[in-house]
């Protein structure tokens, strides 16, 4: 029962996977401590993602119980929920498990980091959300760190989700170095299994449907972000898996503008924790660049700045619009050098080509906008090519701009938009990341 307890504490699961004997689940049932829902509520509500639009929510002739049942095409991608589908939830309170929890992390704050992180304890303490307003590189995760420890002490349960698998993978090992006595669970899209209580979950925001009044702290980090910002089911997942009393911190280098006037409760850094500026981008004209490129020529001016970057050794990005016209440069790129490899969302081997990049062992990645947040590689430099493609607006080009001069050491690095036409968005984006080198000087 111990273990069924610590599996279901905080979730909402399909009742024929949960991982444990199907007589064990019953007698907790029969206990009392496992409540069974329908998938689909009568009122045509998935209980799982609180889904309930006709768009989403389909009537079709189920097998399986023969009746006209609804499923949820709005979180199917986490197995079907249907009308008849049985969901189980612990409902049993869990017990507070404070107690002292060692703290592995041994760095320092600068200033303003540490008045971040007290104002962001004292909004926990508070029960009040927070938001997190702080330029790619001002250290935003170190920022967590003793509100998280202090969190443990007093035994909450805490998540931290973000939208993109590349985050969640980068944040794992940095909380299990600060956090080393602490459960901590990692989840994603085809994340191993993990049983039993998890005391720090680290989510991409779609694993938050399977959670319900879960947590005593949520952090949302990176809440402008794709696909967070555009799928209202992925905000209401946030609330769903929190606790009622539980406060949100919020956590981005580009808040909408919605989003700092809900939150009350603001912490700003302008300036990258060693001191230095954002490199701010440079426009060059790149006519015609998907012409060339299906006619197999990588445009003189990008092939300039490639073979640059290869005599320097510096690793690099090239982020290009969309899918289909990496698949078009790749070949291209592979005859200056069969080092540059390429990656997309759907790129199994993503994670190790991103290892690959940043061990050297490949020279440059040719992406989608999915590595525009969450990847720090020393020494990077960045291109974008077709910067005035829709795909690349103000947020994107900002955070893209951001994977530049993440280290103390090499503060300094090459942004450069390649472009058929400069754009409001890219204007935006430039005239942002010098306001915010304005207010870091201050």
């Amino acid at each position: 029962m111990q273990a069924i307890e610590a599996f279901l504490t905080g979730r909402i699961w399909i009742k024929q996977f949960v991982p444990f004997p199907e007589e064990q689940v019953q007698a907790a049932i029969d206990k009392g401590h496992v409540k069974v829902v329908s998938g689909i509520s009568a009122d045509g509500e998935c209980a799982r993602c609180l889904e309930k639009s006709p768009d989403y929510v389909i009537p079709f002739q189920c097998a399986r119980c023969g009746e006209v049942c609804h499923y949820c095409r709005r979180c199917i991608k986490m197995g079907r929920i249907s009308s008849c589908t049985e969901l189980v939830l612990w409902t049993a309170p869990a017990p507070s498990k404070a107690a002292p929890r060692a703290f592995g992390w041994a760095g320092n704050l600068t200033l303003l980091q540490e008045n971040a992180s007290k104002a962001i304890s004292g909004s926990i303490r508070e029960e009040q959300d927070h938001l997190l307003y702080a330029v790619c590189g001002a250290g935003k995760t170190e920022i967590l760190f003793l509100p998280i420890h202090e969190a443990l002490q007093r035994g909450m349960r805490i998540c931290v989700a973000a939208p993109r698998t590349d985050v969640i993978l980068e944040l794992s090992p940095r909380f299990h170095q600060a956090f080393p006595d602490a459960a901590i669970h990692t989840l994603y899209g085809d994340s191993p299994e993990q049983s039993g209580y998890g005391e720090i979950v680290l989510a991409t925001t779609h694993q938050l449907y399977r959670f319900q009044e879960a947590f005593d702290l949520l952090f949302v980090d990176e809440a402008d972000a794709f696909p967070y910002s555009l799928d209202p089911s992925l905000e209401r997942a946030v609330k769903k898996a929190a606790k009622p009393s539980a406060p949100v911190i919020y956590i981005s280098a580009t808040p909408s503008k919605t989003l700092r006037k809900q939150i009350a409760g603001h912490s700003t850094i302008f300036r990258r924790y060693y001191g230095a500026p954002l490199p701010v981008p440079a426009y060059r004209a790149l006519w015609n660049y998907e012409r060339q490129i299906r006619k197999g020529k990588i445009p003189p001016p990008l092939k300039g700045w490639i073979e640059d970057k290869l005599r320097k050794k510096q690793p690099f990005l090239l982020f290009f619009p969309s899918i289909q016209l990496i698949g078009q440069a790749y070949p291209l790129l592979r005859q200056i050098d069969p080092r540059i490899e390429s990656v997309h969302a759907n790129d199994p081997q993503r994670k190790e080509k991103v290892m690959q990049l940043r061990e050297g062992t490949l020279s440059g990645l040719a992406t989608s906008t999915i590595l525009e947040r969450g990847i720090t590689i020393p020494h990077l430099q960045v291109a974008v090519i077709g910067a005035d493609h829709p795909v690349f607006d103000r947020a994107a080009l900002i955070q893209i701009a951001g994977r530049v001069g993440r280290s103390a050491k090499d503060p300094t690095g090459d942004v450069v938009f390649f472009h058929g036409g400069i754009t409001r968005q890219m204007d935006a984006a430039r005239q942002d990341i010098l306001f915010y080198n304005k207010e870091g000087e201050a």
